[in-house]
């Protein structure tokens, strides 16, 4: 078996998703070429690379390029693509919502069909979101690129080479040193460093977290050192979709709710936990469409 499909809800749009997975030419952990994204990941310690295409706008072909799979792996896969598009989910609740939103109902025309881009790696997740603190998102995509280059695994194919991100068993045996140089702070660095040590030491792992109702989940995440709560929150929107995760003082959240307002000022907490009660269920949902208003 080299090949399958997957059939797509009609509140999917392939397009919105790619114009998402090309927004950085940095971008290591996966690749478009036009209408085909390829992308490498782990199943059972075997490197799968594999390459999505939509067809019809109803169905997703997967073609697995560098080996044939048997039928657990190819169930493995398509749950990781499940997850990956959060195509198991039903939007439709949430744009009845948005339809009463006269801020948010022309973004949800524009964009319609446009769901979350997971990061089921809870470990990606993580350390996606420690790079991203306080920093331009260039920068972060530079500092992604170089630690994905410099530690995790990769597979050449066709004269190509593909990356996948780093295990926590790599990140957690460099040093400071070794961080440093690829322009990581050295706070930065010992935050991915002591996640690292919180996943190889059986702190914390996607499987403890993943059938914990939102509250515990939360608490457990930012007993980790560096994880805070936007950090957890992200994690819980990316890697689980938890509907009702959002990361309450992100600065595109805080721009749009600014915009809804016409603030002449940052909207205050207690406003971005006002105009998210009307979304109550679906805050993972609005937050996505807010990033897309700005």
């Amino acid at each position: 078996m080299n090949s399958f499909s997957i059939p797509l809800p009609k509140e999917f749009n392939f397009e919105h998703h790619l114009t998402h997975l090309k927004r950085s030419p940095k971008e290591l952990l996966h690749t478009c070429v036009e209408d085909e994204v390829f992308k490498l990941i782990a199943i059972n310690d075997n490197k799968i690379l594999f390459k999505i295409k939509c067809i019809d706008k109803s169905h997703l072909l997967i073609t697995i390029l560098n080996k044939k799979i048997n039928e657990s792996t190819k169930s493995e896969l398509e749950k990781y693509i499940l997850e990956w598009f959060d195509l198991d989910k039903d939007i439709r609740p949430f744009y009845t919502l948005a339809a009463k939103d006269k801020f948010l109902k022309p973004v949800i025309q524009k964009f319609y069909g446009y769901r979350i881009v997971g990061q089921p790696d809870l470990f990606e997740s993580l350390v996606w979101a420690v790079i991203g603190q306080q920093i331009n998102l260039s920068f972060a995509y530079t500092m992604k690129q170089r630690l994905v280059e410099g530690f995790g695994e990769r597979l050449e194919f066709k004269e190509k080479i593909y990356y996948m991100f780093p295990k926590p068993e790599r990140i957690a045996s460099v040093t400071h040193d070794d961080l440093l140089p690829l322009q990581f702070s050295r706070q930065k660095s010992k935050y991915a460093i002591g996640i690292a040590e919180a996943f190889v030491s059986g702190q914390i792992s996607k499987d403890k977290i993943n059938d914990l109702p939102w509250d515990e989940a939360l608490n457990e995440l930012i007993k980790i050192k560096g994880v805070g709560q936007w950090t957890a929150n992200y994690a819980l929107l990316r890697t689980f979709r938890y509907p009702n995760a959002f990361p309450l003082g992100d600065a595109g959240i805080n721009n749009a709710i600014k915009k809804i307002l016409n603030l002449d000022r940052r909207p205050t907490t207690e406003e971005v936990i006002k105009y998210f009660k009307k979304y109550k269920g679906w805050e993972a949902y609005a937050t996505l469409y807010l990033w897309k208003m700005i």
